[in-house]
Order: structure tokens, then sequence, then C-alpha cells
């Protein structure tokens, strides 16, 4: 590229009279990409969103710090779906659709695991900030469920559960993905007892890069050491971490670590397991947060005395599982072996697990007194038109120098 085509990518103005188009600005590159995809024969297509007038809302059924998620009905089957809408910043979208939105999409599309929630398309309402995932739909999420149960899970129930996070965690980890957000309440269940993992809004793909990812976002409870204390790599490890905590939880009919803060999380983390040390986590002492204050001493691993009924086995894998050093924390794989599963009581069959109330749909479904027709139910989607693939591109590249 020329100087000159250089600084009209940039804004500025062209000095030349070769190039036919003139400087390169938002309204003439879209207006070249609807004249480009306008002569795109239809056979040549990939294909297009649905509107999202396709689907009526049923209710809300949950929000995250990426998304609302609505239980929907899509009318041309029928078939009840959860339809998530990305939540979309106005400040960041002027520069382009959320990075966090696209990888939950890229790594969603490439993920087929019975164990792994299934995104089934993307579909668009009548402006660039409405853009909607659809995915399978599952009747209840673990943390409505532990809130609202009568009595909790048994703990042949709670190997079942186990056993299908593990192996969803032994799939996306063989396919190099991160989930690096694993708590309750992005654990779904169906009605026919499969466990889901969801929401892939923090997911990354492993690699060998030494570029760090953000530590502080994987939520505090569960939380790993390795980022509390600053750790700039990430591994598959801090899944195992949170596989752990969720176990703990599901024993312990209590959240197992429930910090406020992250010097009160290190304070828990550290009354359960000990004190870390240079001889069970090399390089230990060169992690940055450790710079900043002094860890009290505590000696002792209290995991027996807090699940004193819980078999040997059973005590060797919640360790396996905390591991102060990632490296050598159990894998997904590891822990499918594990001798507790083999042995009573044996993980129950997840079509004989319990079915229960649908909490969610209860707590959000529109009261008696609301208008039940189509265009207010909807209405909370926006639709009308569809955006051209030219203004999804077009805002892509907003304020992005063109090679």
């Amino acid at each position: 590229m020329t100087k000159e085509k250089r600084k009209a990518a940039d804004g500025g103005k062209q000095t030349g009279t070769s190039d036919p188009c003139g400087p390169i600005t938002r309204k003439g590159l879209m207006s070249f990409l609807t004249k480009q995809f306008t002569d795109i024969p239809s056979k040549d297509i990939f294909g297009k969103c649905r509107y999202v007038s396709a689907f009526q809302k049923c209710n809300r059924v949950g929000e995250g710090t990426y998304g609302i998620v609505f239980r929907a009905r899509d009318t041309t089957n029928n078939e009840i779906v959860a339809l998530k809408k990305v939540r979309i910043d106005q400040e960041i979208f002027k520069d382009g659709f959320p990075v966090s939105g696209l990888r939950e999409i890229q790594i969603l599309k490439s993920c087929n695991h019975e164990n792994v929630v299934q995104l089934k398309e993307v579909v668009v309402g009548n402006s660039l900030e409405s853009i909607f995932l659809v995915m399978e739909f599952c009747e209840q999420d673990l943390a409505s469920l532990l809130d609202n149960m009568e009595s909790p899970f048994t703990e042949s129930q709670v190997k079942c559960i186990v056993i299908q996070l593990l192996k969803g965690l032994r799939y996306l980890h063989a396919n190099f993905i991160i989930h690096r957000d694993l708590k309750v309440s992005n654990l779904l269940l169906t009605d026919k007892g499969c466990l889901k993992i969801a929401d892939f809004g923090l997911a990354r793909y492993q690699s060998d890069s030494t570029k760090p990812m953000t530590p502080g976002l994987v939520t505090l409870w569960y939380r790993s050491p390795e980022l509390l204390f600053g750790a700039k790599e990430q591994t598959t490890a801090v899944d195992m971490w949170a596989a752990g905590c969720i176990l703990g939880e599901l024993l312990a009919h209590k959240p197992l670590l429930p910090g406020v803060s992250e010097i009160s999380q290190i304070e828990l983390i550290i009354d359960l397991l000990g004190t870390p040390s240079e001889t069970i986590w090399p390089d230990f002492s060169r992690l940055p947060a450790l710079q900043n204050f002094t860890l009290k001493a505590q000696p002792y691993n209290n995991l027996k005395p807090k699940f004193a009924w819980l078999s040997s086995a059973g005590l060797r894998l919640l360790n396996f599982l905390f591991m102060y050093d990632p490296k050598k924390r159990a894998s997904a794989e590891e822990c499918l072996q594990s001798s507790y599963f083999k042995e009573a009581p044996l993980p129950c069959d997840p079509k004989l697990m319990p079915t229960f109330p649908h909490h969610r749909d209860l707590k959000n479904a529109p009261s008696a007194e609301a208008p039940s027709s189509s265009s207010n139910v909807n209405a909370i989607f926006d639709q009308t038109t569809m955006p051209t693939i030219s203004d999804l591109l077009g805002s892509l590249v907003k304020k992005r120098r063109i090679d």
C-alpha cells in the first residue's frame, strides 16, 4: 500500500487521483461491500442470519455478565430454545463487535459434545446491537437447584453430576479450550439429567503464545490460587480447580470457598489447604502478588476434617484437584479414572436423576395480568429488519486501518 493510500485509510485526504474509489471511508466501504455482496451468486453465499422475530419469547431465565437469556419458542417448528442476547456496550461497539461475543460464537460452533451446550444459530434484530445466540434449552441451572432444593443431592447424584462435568472438560481441554468461568450457575441440567457446560463468554483457546490473559475475570469463589497470586500464564488447570470447588460445594451443600475479596479468598484457601511454599509449588515466591503481602502460616491440610464422612478415594480426588502447583493438578481424564467413581455408592444413571420444578421459569414468568400478544411478548427483541452483511463488516472495520 502506498503512502497516500495508507493516509487515506487513516482518514486523511488522498493527494493522488489514480484511485477511482477516492478516500476509504466507512460510508464508502459499506457502499462497496453492498455492491460486492449483491453481485455474489446465491449458490456461493454460505447463509444469512434469521430474524429474531421468528422466535416468541416465553420468559427470562437468567442474566450474566455477557448477556441476558430468555426461554423462547421457534415459531417455525415450535421447538423451545434458549435465546441469549449478546450484551454490547455502546462505547465498545463503536469500534466493532465485542471480541468476547465473537470468541463465544467461534468456540460454541466448533463444539459437539453432549455435556457442552449446543449453539444452534445466530439471529439478529433491527440493529447491529441486537444479536442473539440460539442455544438448546436446558430446564435448570445448578445454582437455582441448589438454592431451591428441599433436600440436597445424594452422593450418588453428586457423582453423576461431576462425572458429566469432567467428561465435558475432557472434551474441551482435548480441543485446547479453557472455559475460565466454571461455576454452578454456568452448569445446566436437562429434565433427563444431562449436564451441559454453558456460558463461554470468557473461554479462550490455549496456545503457545506468551501474551498474558486477564487474570481477574474468573468468578472469585472458583478462582485458582495461581490467578489470585497474579500468574500470567493460564492453563486448563484453572478449570480443574473450579471443578474441585464445584465438587466440594455439592458434597458440603454450600459454597466451599465463599470469599468476599481476593485477600479473603486467599485466606480461605490457606485455612483449608495450608500455606503454599516453594517445596510444593516451585517458583511460587516469584508470583507478582506475593511481593505485596506476607501469607499467614498455616501448616495443615483440613480437607479431611472438613469432609470427615468422605471416603479416602474421595479425599484423594479432592486433594488432586486442589494441588497448589497447576502443573501437578489432576486433569479431567485422570479424575475420570478415580476409584471414587467406582466405589459405593456408585454414580446413578443420568436418566434416573430426580426432576425438579422449573425454578427459573416460575421466578421470571410473566404475570397473569401481563399482555400475552405476540407483538408485546417479542417487544424486547427489537425486531424489524435484518442488518446486511455490509453493515456488519462495516462496523467491524470502523476506526481500524486497512492494509
